[in-house]
C-alpha cells in the first residue's frame, strides 16, 4: 500500500476515446503536412522538404494538448505531471537517464555501424575518410579541402552531442506525443504492450514520408514494415527510458542524440561503398539486432519492472486515481 503522499502516475484505465482521437489528429496532421511532397510530384527533392518533415515532428505534441486540453476528462494528472515534463524529481535519477539515453543512443548507431562493418555488411576507411572526403569534394564542386579530413571527422563527432541539443527542439515534438502522452495512457494494458503499441503506432505515422522514399529508399510496403520495426525496437528503449524516469526529458535526447548520429556511417565509409539501409541504417535490421540484445539485457535485469512512484508534497485532488494502484504490472 503507497503512502498517502504516493500514487502511480499512470491512469488506472486506458482512455480509448482521447487514444483514438490523439492517433487521428497526429496522422492527420502528419498527412496534412506532408501533402505538399506529394502534390508536387518531386516528392523528397521539394523545395522546402526537409522544413515539412521537420514540422511533421510536431504534429504528435499537437495531438497530445488538444486531446489533454478539450477531450481527456478527468485528467488523472495535472498536465505538466502527465507528459512527464515537470517535477524533475529526483533529480539526479533524471539527469542520469537523460545522459544514458542521450549517449547510449548515439552509440546504438555507432556500434551498428561497426558490427555492420564486422559482418562485411559495409565497408569502412578509418584511415583516409575517403567516402566523406568524396562527398565534401562533390559538395565543394571539386575545390580542395583546405583542412585535414581527419580533423574534419574529430570536429564531426565532437560536435554530435551539441548536434543533438539542437535537434531536442524538433524531437521534443514526437516525445511529448508518444513517450509523453500516448505511453501512459495505454500503461494500464501493461509495460510491454504498452511500449510495443506505441512503438507500432509510432513507425506507422512516419508512413507519409516513408513511401516517399525517407530513410530507407523503399517507398512501398516493405519502408513502412522497416520504420514500423525499427521504432518498435528503439521505441521501447526509449519508453524505458521514460518509464524508468519518470520524465519524458530523457527520451527527448535520446530520439535527439540517436537523430544526430544517424550521419556517423556517411563519416567512416570507404568511398564507392554501397550500403543497404533496410540492413545497416539507423533503424535496419543489425541495430534491431542490437536493440534486442540490450532489452533483453535489461529484461533480465528487472529494469522494465522499476518504474517510479511520484511523490506530492500536497494532497490528491479528489478525481486523482487511488493511492494503491500498482505501480507496474
Amino acid at each position: 500500500m503507497s503512502s498517502p503522499a504516493e500514487s502511480s502516475p499512470f491512469p488506472t484505465r486506458v482512455p480509448w476515446i482521447p487514444v483514438t482521437a490523439f492517433v487521428v489528429i497526429a496522422f492527420g496532421l502528419a498527412l496534412l503536412i506532408a501533402l505538399p511532397l506529394w502534390l508536387s510530384g518531386r516528392g523528397l527533392a521539394t523545395p522546402g522538404a526537409t522544413f515539412l518533415i521537420s514540422g511533421m515532428m510536431y504534429a504528435p505534441a499537437i495531438a497530445a494538448l488538444v486531446v489533454a486540453f478539450f477531450i481527456q476528462r478527468p485528467r488523472p494528472r495535472p498536465l505538466p505531471e502527465y507528459l512527464g515534463l515537470w517535477p524533475l524529481r529526483p533529480v539526479k535519477r533524471v539527469i542520469g537517464m537523460t545522459l544514458i539515453g542521450l549517449f547510449g543512443s548515439m552509440l546504438l548507431v555507432i556500434v551498428g555501424v561497426f558490427v555492420s562493418a564486422a559482418f562485411g555488411l559495409v565497408h569502412l576507411d578509418l584511415v583516409h575518410f575517403s567516402g566523406f572526403q568524396r562527398l565534401l569534394e562533390v559538395s565543394s564542386h571539386g575545390r580542395s579541402i583546405p583542412v585535414p579530413i581527419g580533423l574534419l571527422v574529430l570536429i564531426q563527432l565532437v560536435s554530435l552531442p551539441f548536434g543533438a541539443l539542437f535537434n531536442a527542439f524538433a524531437t521534443i515534438g514526437e516525445e511529448l506525443g508518444w513517450r509523453g502522452w500516448l505511453l501512459p495512457s495505454l500503461r494500464p494494458l501493461g509495460t510491454w504492450p504498452a511500449l510495443i503499441i506505441t512503438g507500432a503506432v509510432w513507425g506507422l505515422w512516419h508512413s507519409p514520408v516513408i513511401l516517399l522514399g525517407y530513410d530507407f529508399a523503399q517507398p512501398n510496403a516493405l519502408g513502412v514494415l522497416m520504420m514500423v520495426g525499427g521504432c518498435v525496437f528503439v521505441g521501447i528503449l526509449f519508453g524505458w527510458l521514460r518509464l524508468r524516469s519518470g520524465s519524458v526529458w530523457p527520451s527527448v535526447f535520446a530520439h535527439a542524440g540517436f537523430n544526430a548520429a544517424g550521419g556517423f556511417l556517411a563519416l567512416v565509409a570507404a568511398a564507392g561503398t554501397t550500403v543497404s539501409p533496410v540492413i545497416v541504417g539507423p533503424l535496419g535490421l543489425v541495430p534491431w539486432a542490437i536493440a534486442a540484445v540490450i532489452i533483453i539485457v535489461l529484461g533480465l535485469a528487472g529494469q522494465f519492472k522499476k518504474q517510479p512512484r511520484l511523490v506530492r508534497k500536497k494532497p490528491l485532488p479528489e478525481w486523482a486515481p487511488p493511492t494503491d494502484a500498482p505501480a507496474s504490472r
